[in-house]
Parts: C-alpha cells; structure tokens; sequence
C-alpha cells in the first residue's frame, strides 16, 4: 500500500523483500524500507541480518488482534529492544497500530499502555531469572528502562513514537487508506 498506494492482500513471509521509498515531500529524497518476515521462527535471524544498518524501526501491531496477541508482541519487541546493536545505534521506533479501520481495534493510547505493563513484567521476570542458564549470554544482559521504576517508552534511548494507521482503509479494498501518520514519521526520520 504504502509503495504502489494500491491494497494488496499478503501472507506471513519467509524472506525480506526490500523497496526503494520515494519520500512525497521531496521528490529527490529516497529511503530504503526492508519488510522483514513476520514467521516466528525468522524474525529475529533477518533482524540480526539488518538491525546495524537500521536508521528507523517499524514496528507494525494488528490492532484488532492485539488484546490476544500481546503477550507475543511485548516478547517480540522485547527482544529487539534489549538487543545490544539496537540499543546503541537508537535508531527512531515507530510502533505503527494497523487496522484502524476495524471496529473492534484498539487504539494506539490503550496499546502503548498495554505494552509498556506487560514488557514492565518481562523485565522483571527476566531480570530475576538466573543468568547461568542462559549460554549464550556473554556478560550480564542489558536492563530495559529505569532500575526502579515501572518501564515506559520515554525511558529508552531511542525516541519512540506511536501511530493509528489502516492499510486497508475502511471501505476494504477500495476504501482510502491511512497511510498519513506513517509517511509524516517517514520524513521526519529520513
């Protein structure tokens, strides 16, 4: 949607595919967006592959699935967030709540106050968890926000920011899409 402004249905992909995105507020400015995929078991393998190079994150959460997906979604953004490579480049995160179109979504206030209690209680779980089960730790692992504190997104050294969004727009396939907050943060990043 976001390359050829036409809906296209999708699957959960084995494999990146990447784009060249021209950025609407100046023709002469390109960004590279690399879709990576969304199958459990590859995620984080084709993350290691790109997160250096990485100058924004997208961060995209089905909003109508969320309520039951969250406990896999704070895991998942967990581990990119307490990745080493991640924390010291900062790139901008963009947490991009799609489906906005559907009634039954959540919106991005209740998903970020969502996340924030449950990567709270990943932190504290993982933090108490002993260290010498895990081999392939090498030193001590990095501490997701404020020692003391109950996690928030503003504890992070990246600066992160939510958006509603709707790839699909509210009419399905020939409805408009709103893509706006997306390509606002796209500029604004690159």
């Amino acid at each position: 949607q976001l390359l050829t402004g036409r809906y296209r249905d999708t699957q959960t992909s084995i494999t990146d595919s990447s784009a060249v995105y021209r950025l609407s507020h100046d023709k002469s400015t390109n960004v590279t967006l690399i879709d990576l995929p969304g199958h459990e078991s590859l995620r984080l393998q084709f993350l290691e592959r790109f997160k250096a190079a990485a100058r924004a994150i997208v961060f995209v959460v089905d909003s109508v699935a969320f309520q039951r997906e969250v406990k896999d979604v704070a895991e998942f953004l967990y581990q990119v967030l307490v990745d080493s490579t991640v924390l010291k480049n900062a790139p901008a995160l963009l947490i991009a709540c799609n489906k906005q179109d559907v009634t039954m979504a959540k919106s991005a206030k209740l998903i970020q106050q969502q996340l924030e209690k449950e990567l709270n209680t990943l932190r504290v779980t993982r933090s108490a968890a002993p260290t010498s089960l895990d081999s392939s730790a090498t030193g001590s692992p990095a501490q997701l926000g404020r020692k003391g504190k109950d996690f928030d997104f503003s504890q992070l050294p990246m600066k992160v920011e939510f958006v509603e969004c709707s790839a699909r727009g509210s009419k399905g396939e020939e409805g408009d899409a709103d893509l706006e907050g997306l390509e606002k943060w796209l500029v604004k990043v690159a």
